[in-house]
């Protein structure tokens, strides 16, 4: 379990790191510079690095979660299946597939003519305000992004429902207090981490956003895009002595 489990921690990592360095630092240099301004390219790459790093986010917690399942479900099979050739094809896998689907809303969202106001409601670059500041038909757009998008998340989640449905089957048929802990301990970080990501942005972009905008919307919008990064880390090293032994080894 160990290799592929800490193979896929470190790509959620980078992700994680990555993803935080998209929004952060520039909003601290605002605050700093005391201006809210960003250059059309500026908002181009926050708006393409943003989708791309949560989608491929998105897609590692769901490739944990096949992990997870193969681990508990078909442990003597487990070598075979996930091994380092598989481990490496998933992840290259994950990082075209983020790639494309980021390319694509990004390319389609400004290739949209913007002649509205150039203020928009949140503190980073993102989509749906941008569609809001354009003079075509930004409903088109919307509807595109909102149906490929529940769809690719829908599948995902659906497959992490079914992947946990199988594997909390097979942990309650486990006769041993001790084989059942070991087997919560396997995969409760992963279902805290994926819970947090949904529901954070659930409340982000599903519920409304109020007008005019209040300081309850600009602290969800720093949730979603800071909360998950953050607690991700803290969230495995607690469930993991591996990772405790290593902490406290530099300390």
């Amino acid at each position: 379990l160990h290799t592929p489990m800490y193979f896929f921690l470190m790509n959620l990592s980078i992700l994680d790191l990555s993803s935080i360095s998209v929004t952060v630092p520039k909003s601290i240099g605002n605050s700093l510079l005391n201006t809210r301004s960003i250059s059309y390219s500026g908002c181009v790459a926050q708006v393409f690095l943003f989708f791309f790093f949560a989608t491929n986010n998105f897609i590692f917690l769901t490739i944990m979660a096949y992990d997870c399942y193969v681990a508990i479900c078909k442990p003597l099979y487990y070598k075979t299946i996930m091994d380092l050739r598989v481990c490496a094809q998933m992840t290259a896998a994950a990082w075209i597939c983020a790639f494309l689907y980021s390319a694509m809303h990004t390319g389609n969202t400004f290739w949209l003519p913007f002649c509205s106001s150039n203020v928009i409601d949140k503190f980073f670059c993102d989509i749906p305000q941008l569609l809001k500041l354009s003079c075509s038909e930004a409903d088109i757009s919307e509807l595109v992004i909102l149906v490929l998008s529940a769809c690719l998340y829908f599948i995902a989640f659906l497959f992490v429902v079914v992947s946990y449905i199988n594997i909390f089957t097979v942990v309650f048929k486990i006769p041993s207090k001790y084989g059942r802990h070991k087997a919560y301990a396997t995969c409760l970080p992963h279902l805290t981490m994926i819970s947090l990501f949904i529901s954070t942005g659930i409340i982000a972009y599903v519920i409304p956003i109020s007008h005019p905008l209040s300081v309850l919307d600009l602290i969800v919008d720093v949730l979603y895009s800071v909360l998950p990064p953050v607690m991700n880390p803290i969230i495995y090293s607690i469930r993991n002595k591996e990772i405790k032994a290593a902490i406290r080894k530099l300390m």
